[in-house]
C-alpha cells in the first residue's frame, strides 16, 4: 500500500456539523477548553519535502497526565493527517533519516528512554540502542551509520554501567544527605546529583557499544535545564561533531560564555573550541547541504542573558568568520539553511510578533515571509517551507508557506474542540511611553461582547522581564481564559521587552521599577481612552516571574487604579532574591554587574520589600515549591507581609510545580482561584456605559 494511500485510510475524520443541521450556539472559551487541547509541536520534513511528521500531545485530564504520539501530514494537502502506530508504545522526538525511508524517534516501551525507528508507514518499531541510561536527545549521522546520543553520566565514569550502579546505589543509600563543594547546587526544579549530560557515538549493528565523545568533559551538552538537539549536529561528511557547551568551572552559575566546540565521531582527540575569543554566547551551529560554511548564533556581552543574538558564517575552509546581519535589529533565533546553501531561514521577535525570515547567507539582508501570529517553529526540506503558527485565538497548527507568502493549512487538531467557542477579538495599539519613545499593547475584547457595555478589565504584566505578551497563544497565561469570564484584558510591552531592537529591549537593566512602570501606567491610561468598554474602576491587576515582581512594586507604589493584585512566582525581596536564586548572572546583570555581598546597597533601589508599608489592596499569591528560579520562601514572605499588615490576601502553593504550573489538574486549579479572585473583587457583569462605575464583591 503507497503511503499516501495508507494515510488517508487511517485518519480518524473530525467531527463536523451537518449541512442540514443548525451550527452550535457559540460559548466562552474556558480554562477546561485550554488545558484539553492538543497540542501539535517539534515538526520535521522529510528530505522530499513531501511529508511532515510532528508530535501531537493529549491531555488525561481525568489521569492528571498527558501522552505523546507521532502523527504525519502531506505537505501537498491532499492527504489529511494519520497518527502512526507505533505512538501506541509512546513515541516523541520524530527525526529522519537522509534517506527519508526510516523514521527515528524516542520512546520508553523498552523500560527507559531509547531510540527506536520505523519506516514510513508507522506500523511496526524497531529498537536501535540499548543503554542502560536513558537516552536524551539524539541526532543521525548523514551516511545514516552513526546516531550521535545524549545521557547524562557521571564525568568520572569510564563506562555507562558505571554511572548506572552508581545510580541504583545511590537509591539504596539510607542516609539522604548531600554534599556539594561548588554552584549549582540546585537548577531549574532540580538538585545537582553530579551528573553531566555527554555526548556519545553508536552504530546501529552494536546498540550496546557507545563511544563517549565528551569524555571528563566539565560541562553539559545539550546544555540544562532546556537544552536539546540543537545544541548539537553531524557534518555533512559525518565525521565531525559541533556542540554548543559551557564549561562549568566553578563560576558556571555567573557564566553565559557558551563557545562552539568541534569532536571527530571516532573520538581520536578531545573536543576543541572554535570560539574561544568570543566570552559570551555561542549557540545553534547548522551546516550548509555543502559542508562549506558553518552558521551559528552569537551574543557579545558575557553575563547577560537577553543580548541580541547576531548571526555569525565561518567558511570551514579558510577559517573566516563575520557577523553577517549587524544591521538587522532583531535577536535571530534557529537558524535552518536553504537546501541551496544561499538563504538562511530564522524566527525572530517583531513588534509583537514572532516571524519567519529569509536572509540572504552572503549579506545578511533579511526578508520577513510572515505577518501576523507568532511562529513557534519552521523546518525547510528541499523548496518547501512548513511553519508551526499561532496567535491570541489559535492554538498550535502546522501551515505551508508558499512563495507568495501565503500558508495553506496542513492541520487543524483542535478544530472539533473549538468549534462552537466565540474568542475574544484583539487588536494591538500604541502610545508615547517612556522618555516619549513608542510602545506598544494589546486589548482583548471579552467573550461575547456588547457595544456599549463596560467591563471589569484584567491588567496583565508579562514577565522575562526580556520577554513578550504579543500575538501569541499561551497555555499558562492565555487572555482567551479572561475573556472568556466576561473580562476586557490589557497587556503592555514596557521597555524592556523583545522585538522592538536591542536598545529597547537593554533599557530596563538597572531600571525595573521606574521605567516599565511609567510604561505601564501611560498605556492603562492609554488604554482606557481609546477603548470605552474598559471599566477602569473594575480592574486588577496580575503578573507573574518578572510581572510578579511588577505587582508586588505595584502594591506599594501604584496601587490606586485597582481593586485586586495576583502575583504567580514573583521577586518580593529582590536582594535576598540575588542571594538564593540559581542562574546569578540574571540577577548580577539586572542589578549593574553587583552581587548582594559585595554591593548589596544595588539590590535595594528598587526592592518590593520596601515599600509594604503601603500595601493595601487584596491580593493573591501563587508559588511552588521547586521553583528554584524565584525561590519559594519570596511567595511566603510576601503572603506574611499581607497578612500581619491585615490586608485581604490568599495563598496558592504547589509542592509539585517549579516556575510553571504544567499538570493538567493543578492548571484547573490554579485558573479557578485566580478567576475566584476576580469575580471576588471586580465581578464579572458588563455595566451600561451611562452606569456610574462601582466596586463589585459579585462572584460568578
Amino acid at each position: 500500500m503507497s503511503l499516501s494511500r495508507w494515510v488517508a485510510a487511517s485518519v480518524i475524520a473530525l467531527a463536523a456539523v451537518s449541512a442540514s443541521g443548525l451550527a452550535a450556539q457559540a460559548r466562552p472559551f474556558t480554562s477546561r477548553d485550554l488545558v484539553a487541547l492538543e497540542r501539535v509541536s517539534d515538526p520535521h520534513l522529510s528530505p522530499d519535502g513531501k511529508w511532515a511528521v510532528y508530535d501531537q500531545r493529549t491531555a488525561d485530564v481525568a489521569a492528571n497526565r498527558s501522552s505523546h504520539a507521532l502523527w504525519m501530514v502531506a505537505t501537498d494537502g491532499k492527504s489529511p493527517p494519520a497518527r502512526l502506530k507505533i505512538s501506541d508504545g509512546g513515541a516523541s522526538h520524530p527525526r529522519w533519516s537522509e534517506d527519508g525511508k526510516s523514521l527515528y524517534f524516542l520512546s520508553n516501551r523498552s523500560g527507559s528512554a531509547q531510540v527506536w525507528k520505523t519506516d514510513t508507514l508507522g506500523q511496526t518499531a524497531t529498537q536501535v540502542t540499548a543503554s542502560p541510561l536513558d537516552i536524551g536527545d539524539f541526532r543521525i549521522s548523514p551516511d545514516g551509520r552513526t546516531l550521535i546520543v545524549a545521557m547524562a553520566v557521571f564525568p568520572d565514569c569510564a563506562t555507562l554501567t558505571c554511572t548506572a550502579e552508581r545510580q541504583a546505589a545511590e537509591a539504596k543509600r539510607k542516609s539522604t544527605g548531600q554534599v556539594h563543594d561548588k554552584l549549582f547546587i540546585r537548577h531549574w526544579d532540580a538538585w545537582a546529583d553530579g551528573t553531566r549530560n555527554h555526548l556519545f557515538a553508536v552504530s546501529e549493528d552494536k546498540p550496546d557499544a557507545f563511544r563517549e565523545l565528551t569524555p571528563s568533559f566539565d560541562g553539559d551538552v545539550p546544555g540544562k535545564p532546556f537544552g536539546g538537539d540543537d545544541d548539537f549536529i553531524v557534518t555533512p561528511d559525518g565525521k565531525t561533531v559541533i556542540f554548543s557547551a559551557r564549561l562549568a568551572g566553578k563560576t558556571e552559575p555567573w557564566s553565559t560564555n557558551f563557545d562552539l566546540w568541534t569532536v571527530p565521531v571516532d573520538a581520536s582527540t578531545k573536543p576543541v573550541s572554535i570560539t574561544p575569543d568570543n566570552p559570551a554566547e555561542d549557540v545553534g551551529p547548522v551546516v550548509s547541504p555543502d559542508g562549506s560554511k558553518l552558521a551559528w548564533r552569537a551574543m557579545k556581552r558575557p553575563g547577560f542573558e537577553a543580548d541580541r543574538f547576531g548571526v555569525m558564517v565561518r567558511d570551514l575552509k579558510t577559517g573566516a568568520t563575520k557577523e553577517i546581519d549587524p544591521d538587522f535589529d532583531r535577536s535571530a533565533d534557529k537558524l535552518v539553511w536553504s537546501s541551496d546553501g544561499k538563504t538562511l531561514y530564522l524566527t525572530a521577535a517583531e513588534m509583537g510578533r514572532q516571524k519567519l525570515f529569509a536572509m540572504d547567507a552572503s549579506t545578511g539582508k533579511a526578508m520577513a515571509l510572515t505577518d501576523a501570529g507568532h511562529i513557534a517553529d519552521f523546518d525547510v526540506a528541499k523548496d518547501v517551507v512548513i511553519v508551526q503558527k499561532t496567535a491570541l485565538n489559535a492554538p498550535a497548527d502546522l501551515y505551508r508557506l508558499s512563495p507568495k507568502k501565503t500558508l495553506s493549512p496542513l492541520t487543524s487538531v483542535n478544530a472539533a474542540a473549538l468549534k462552537d467557542v466565540a474568542f475574544g477579538a484583539y487588536e494591538q495599539f500604541s502610545f508615547a511611553g517612556w522618555n516619549g519613545e513608542t510602545v506598544h499593547g494589546f486589548v482583548m475584547k471579552p467573550s461575547g461582547y456588547v457595544p456599549g457595555k463596560r467591563y471589569p478589565t484584567a491588567f496583565i504584566v508579562h514577565g522575562g522581564p526580556q520577554g513578550s505578551f504579543g500575538d501569541d497563544w499561551s497555555y499558562r497565561w492565555n487572555p482567551q481564559t479572561y475573556a472568556g469570564r466576561g473580562y476586557a484584558v490589557v497587556f503592555i510591552d514596557f521597555h524592556g521587552s523583545t522585538g522592538y531592537g536591542q536598545a529597547f529591549t537593554d533599557s530596563i537593566s538597572g531600571h525595573w521599577g521606574d521605567r516599565p512602570l511609567e510604561d505601564l501606567q501611560k498605556g492603562w491610561a492609554a488604554a482606557q481612552a481609546k477603548y470605552p468598554f474598559i471599566d477602569g474602576d473594575r480592574a486588577c491587576a496580575l503578573g507573574a516571574s518578572y510581572g510578579g515582581f511588577m505587582i508586588y512594586w505595584i502594591a506599594g507604589n501604584w496601587s490606586k487604579p485597582w481593586k485586586c493584585l495576583v502575583d504567580h512566582d514573583g521577586v518580593f525581596d529582590n536582594r535576598f532574591m540575588g542571594a538564593s536564586t540559581e542562574e546569578l548572572w540574571f540577577s548580577e546583570w539586572e542589578n549593574g554587574h553587583a552581587t548582594p555581598a559585595n554591593d548589596p546597597a544595588a539590590y535595594e533601589t528598587f526592592n518590593p520589600a520596601n515599600h509594604v508599608a503601603a500595601w493595601d489592596k487584596p491580593m493573591l499569591v501563587i508559588h511552588s515549591a521547586k521553583d528554584f528560579r524565584v525561590p519559594l520562601e519570596q511567595g511566603i514572605a510576601a503572603f506574611t507581609a499581607l497578612q500581619r499588615k491585615g490586608v485581604e490576601s490568599r495563598f496558592l502553593y504547589f509542592p509539585d510545580e517549579n516556575h510553571w504550573v504544567l499538570k493538567p489538574q493543578n492548571s484547573l486549579q490554579w485558573h479557578d482561584t485566580v478567576e475566584d479572585w476576580l469575580a471576588k473583587w471586580i465581578g464579572t457583569e458588563p455595566k451600561d456605559a451611562a452606569t456610574p462605575a462601582q466596586s463589585s464583591n459579585k462572584r460568578s
